[in-house]
């Protein structure tokens, strides 16, 4: 089981669906926890409303007490408090692997995480993870530079936090070109690097759908570079077939294998 704690997205776009969707897919069962509801579209998020903080608490607390959690994935936060509840509880439970994928800001632009709640990340979450996958980005916020540097001057930083293993995304490379090209960072190892073909357009949840989809490979005893490497084959395949619901970007196509076998069946 994997327990996902988000945010909602009611577009099911990204947020605890696409969770749910990417840990179902990998073959695990998805616990849930939100942290904040949300007004989006495919375009942009315009509010995010936090959950009361004794809620999510005892959502998390709920599932923990009474089921056999093997990875918990991280993925919009929301606010400081939630923040600080998850800290305290995600510390008596040292023994699962933590996944945080730090969502900071929409697809669309909208910054989702104030600089207290990212301080709190670099001096309390960060050092809980077992696995941190930001973006570029977010690596830049969460190390406080001023602009986008090396990936393994980035990775280096985030390592020294206390993060146990860093997967910066290229999907934001500002160089750009045909290929995206992934590293994964551990203490004493040289980075893995994992090149995929650059998919045109843009997506929504593509974050959710890949560090979900790790945190599921995980749960079910993958190492953790096997576990990425599948992952990111994944969220590939199912951004390859993504599909629109609105205006704006594209969803991944997370369920890509249901679909088919109930067009099968109806054959």
């Amino acid at each position: 089981m994997v327990l996902a704690i988000g945010g909602h997205d009611p577009g099911g776009g990204a947020g605890i669906q696409a969770d749910v969707e990417a840990i179902a897919a990998n073959g695990c069962h998805a616990a849930t926890a939100l942290t904040c509801l949300t007004v989006q579209d495919s375009c942009n998020v315009s509010q995010l409303l936090p959950i009361d903080v004794s809620i999510m608490t005892d959502q998390i607390n709920a599932t923990l007490d009474d089921c056999r959690v093997a990875t918990i994935k991280i993925g919009l936060v929301g606010s400081l408090s939630a923040a600080q509840a998850i800290v305290d509880i995600l510390q008596h439970h040292r023994a699962i692997p933590v996944v945080f994928d730090p969502v900071l800001a929409a697809g669309g632009g909208s910054d989702l995480s104030d600089q207290d709640l990212i301080d709190c990340m670099r001096q309390t979450l960060i050092p809980l993870c077992r696995l941190l996958t930001p973006n570029m980005p977010e690596a830049v916020r969460l190390t406080g530079s001023k602009v986008v540097s090396d990936y393994d001057i980035m990775a280096g930083r985030l390592l020294d936090l206390g993060a146990e293993s860093v997967l910066i995304t290229g999907s934001h490379d500002p160089d750009g070109g045909s290929e995206i090209i992934h590293r994964l960072y551990q203490p004493s190892s040289p980075p893995i690097l994992s090149r995929w073909q650059r998919l045109a357009g843009e997506y929504h949840g593509s974050g959710c759908t890949l560090t979900s989809a790790i945190a599921a490979r995980m749960a079910v005893g993958e190492a953790l570079p096997v576990a990425v490497e599948q992952g990111l084959a994944y969220s590939w395949s199912a951004i390859s077939q993504g599909f629109r619901t609105g205006r704006c970007q594209a969803i991944p196509e997370r369920l890509a294998s249901i679909r088919r076998a109930h067009h099968d069946e109806g054959k």
